[in-house]
């Protein structure tokens, strides 16, 4: 880094704090958050303690709440490291001793412990410096840990994150260190394409999930095999078939993402940085984090179950998708739609918004156990428009006596049963002021 690069030079300087605060400990508890970020995030500290032959015990969660810190309290360590939360859970946090937080979330207020975030630095971590590579930039300066660059930037990729700024930053170290070569092509993985479009959510298409369909679409393009085996003009043709899908269906700004470059994790046992998001989220939400983690410190003996598991969840993810289209509700300024004990409710929420309906910001309600559990989608041209989900989850949440908080583009909550249509009806009218439409 150069003294110009003002940002990232703090960003280092923070890097340091937490990394020697860490070091301070024999035994930490690890507690992160289940999706491919988070999963990351942990997979790569778990590394970087291993190294440095620091005790851990990980705990992956699926959101930071009261049960957390519970939990955390049962069986005390020496500290407890939060990654991909915590930063806007300031009470929360502040209950925990020796508490060390890696977060990208929007800091609510002041943390007096380790605190490792790019909002500290001026640097907004929604769109540069995603947990993962938080967690990468610390583990860094606790040792020669440059080779888990690559999955800094699976997490990065999972929260669609651009390379600029800091993850640039960790792209051309990653290149540099040769732990990622780059290259044009597909943003879809390495599976058959028949494959790909039957289990994959990006992109999410009219034929998604159906195999008839998906095999007349491919005969009639004259496709088969890998994408990695397509000639130029087969990966041309494809690529314009989808392209012409997508516009279809509205889904424009996900054309100009589908072709560019893809990231090819020499040192990881997955080397395409799709497949490893996939496949960490899979792990999240089929409630098999260990499978993620295992994969993440290099157990070769987990791939063919991670992949067991990608498949059969991304199966059940297409399903809900298709049945849930037929309960979207609508407010004045967000779309909704009411589940039940359902898993994947932000890739439910995430691929709506992305592939079908952008015009307005879609929230999945979960009703599960003894509470709703809420994931909030947006884009970056609504968050342009004044869009900011993280404060207008948080106080529609507060406004019922549940919890909220995340990014501008994407937040989640958890609310008591019986408050969803107060919630939802709060929720309205607080993004119609951000929007300007009421």
């Amino acid at each position: 880094m150069t003294d110009g690069d003002e940002p990232l030079v703090q960003l280092e300087s923070l890097s340091e704090q937490v990394a020697g605060a860490i070091m301070e400990y024999g035994s930490v508890r690890l507690i992160s958050h289940n999706d491919a970020d988070g999963l990351s995030a942990a997979g790569i500290m778990c590394n970087a303690l291993h190294r440095r032959q620091i005790l851990f015990h990980a705990t992956i969660v699926s959101q930071f709440d009261n049960s957390t810190v519970e939990l955390i309290e049962k069986t005390p360590q020496e500290a407890v490291i939060l990654c991909d939360m915590g930063s806007g859970q300031n009470e929360l946090a502040s209950k925990i001793k020796n508490v060390i937080i890696i977060d990208h979330h929007k800091p609510t207020g002041k943390l007096e412990n380790a605190h490792f975030n790019p909002h500290l630095t001026g640097i907004d971590g929604s769109i540069e410096i995603s947990a993962s590579c938080g967690a990468y930039m610390v583990a860094r300066c606790m040792g020669d840990n440059t080779d888990l660059a690559g999955l800094a930037l699976v997490g990065a990729i999972g929260d669609k994150q651009p390379m600029k700024g800091g993850n640039k930053f960790i792209l051309d170290e990653a290149v540099e260190k040769k732990a990622v070569a780059v290259r044009k092509g597909l943003r879809m993985g390495d599976d058959p394409v028949d494959e790909l479009l039957e289990y994959g959510l990006d992109p999410f298409l009219d034929i998604t999930g159906d195999r008839e369909k998906i095999r007349t679409f491919l005969d009639e393009a004259g496709i088969s095999g890998r994408i990695n085996d397509l000639g130029e003009e087969e990966l041309i043709r494809f690529s314009s078939l989808i392209s012409l899908k997508l516009a279809k269906q509205g889904s424009l700004s996900a054309i100009e993402s589908l072709m560019g470059d893809i990231f090819i994790l020499n040192n990881e046992i997955i080397t395409n940085v799709y497949d490893y998001v996939n496949i960490l989220n899979a792990c999240g939400n089929a409630e098999k984090p260990a499978t993620g983690i295992a994969l993440c410190m290099r157990d070769v003996s987990v791939v063919y179950e991670a992949k067991a598991i990608t498949r059969e969840n991304q199966r059940k993810l297409i399903e809900t998708i298709r049945k849930a289209q037929a309960q979207i509700q609508s407010g004045q300024n967000i779309r909704y739609v009411m589940l039940e004990d359902t898993s994947g409710t932000g890739a439910i929420a995430g691929t709506l918004t992305r592939y079908l309906y952008s015009d307005k910001p879609f929230v999945t309600l979960n009703d599960v156990e003894d509470r709703i559990k809420i994931s909030a989608r947006g884009t970056r041209k609504l968050v342009e428009a004044g869009l900011d989900l993280a404060f207008a989850m948080r106080e529609a949440a507060a406004s019922v006596g549940g919890m909220g908080g995340g990014h501008n583009v994407a937040s989640g909550a958890s609310i008591p049963k019986g408050t969803a249509p107060k919630f939802i009806e709060y929720l309205d009218s607080v993004i119609g002021k951000q929007l300007g439409k009421s």
